[in-house]
Order: C-alpha cells, then structure tokens, then sequence
C-alpha cells in the first residue's frame, strides 16, 4: 500500500439522526491514519454515490440504528453500482445478527458492532481500503 492515507466516507442513510458514535469512529479512524469525509446526517442514496465520486472515496462507512438497514444498504449498492462504482461498504450500528447474512450478500464487506476495538475498526477500514485500490 501507498503511504497515501485512505479516503472513508462516513454518512448516515435516510432518517436517521443519531450521530454520536458516528462521529467518535470519525475520530478513531483519523487518530488511526485515514483521511475521513464526514458527510453527516440525512444522505441519500444518490448523495452518498456523488460524494463518493466528488471525493474519491476508497471506502464508505455506514452507520445505521433504525432498523432500515436491509432495505438502506441495499438502495446504497444499488445507486453506486448506477454510477458504475464498486467501493466497499462497512456498515455498523445496531445491526441483528439474523440480517448479517443478508447484508454480506447485498456487498458489504463488513459488520461492526457497539464496542469494535478503535485498532479493529482502523485495520478492518484500511485492509477494505488496499483491496479496493489493488482492484
């Protein structure tokens, strides 16, 4: 891997407006050597993929407590395979281990809970990174 830190986006998906611990894992992955474009609460879909696109974002970071999280994460793929992206997902939050399966097979690439080790989220964050920019 390049010395280049890696660009993660963070964002909140639809209605959600708890984003305490969204912006604690902000903190932990810029401490951890990530370069972090927080774009906050109330992002779409669509807003989520220009951003990603706008910033040359390697990988995206969604943070979901609203139980929307199937149908969210699936309308997230959804549009950035429209923009022809293939950026790896990590979703965390309150996430039912009933839905993990389902979520993998939508494409994301990991599942952190309340509790992740900040050394666990950095590592996770930037192995998704180096495979995304391999190819």
């Amino acid at each position: 891997m390049t010395n280049t830190p890696v660009r993660v986006l963070l964002a909140k998906v639809g209605l959600d407006g708890h984003d305490r611990g969204l912006r604690l894992i902000a903190r932990m992955l810029r401490d951890g050597g990530c370069e972090v474009i927080y774009a906050g609460l109330r992002q779409t879909p669509a807003m989520i993929a220009a951003t990603v696109i706008q910033e040359d974002v390697e990988v995206i970071g969604l943070s979901m407590h609203n139980g929307a999280h199937l149908t969210l994460v699936d309308d997230v793929v959804t549009a950035l395979k429209r923009e022809g992206l293939s950026t790896p997902v990590i979703l965390g939050g309150i996430i039912p281990s009933r839905d993990h399966a389902a979520l993998y097979g939508l494409g994301v690439v990991a599942i952190l809970g309340p509790g992740t080790p900040a050394e666990d989220l950095v590592s996770v964050v930037k192995k998704a990174g180096e495979s995304y920019r391999k190819g």
